[in-house]
């Protein structure tokens, strides 16, 4: 299984993604004061680990977690 670059720092992935830390989160669906603890060390859940690995991995788009993030929105 490929390694996720992502997850392996995600403060430095996001850093050099040129977002601050709620335009990065909020693409996951996670408010900037989790990312903030996520990045400290915290440990992300299985979850969120599963989406963020398949984000990196090119699986899925921003656009498809916009779809998703506003389909919850209706329910």
């Amino acid at each position: 299984m490929k390694k996720s670059k992502l997850l392996a720092d995600v403060a430095a992935a996001r850093r050099a993604s040129g977002l601050n830390q709620s335009e990065f989160w909020s693409r996951f669906g996670v408010t900037q004061s989790g990312g903030s603890r996520y990045e400290s060390g915290r440990n992300i859940p299985k979850p969120l680990k599963t989406l963020m690995w398949l984000y990196d991995a090119g699986n899925i788009s921003d656009q498809d977690l916009e779809n998703v993030r506003k389909w919850l929105s209706k329910k």
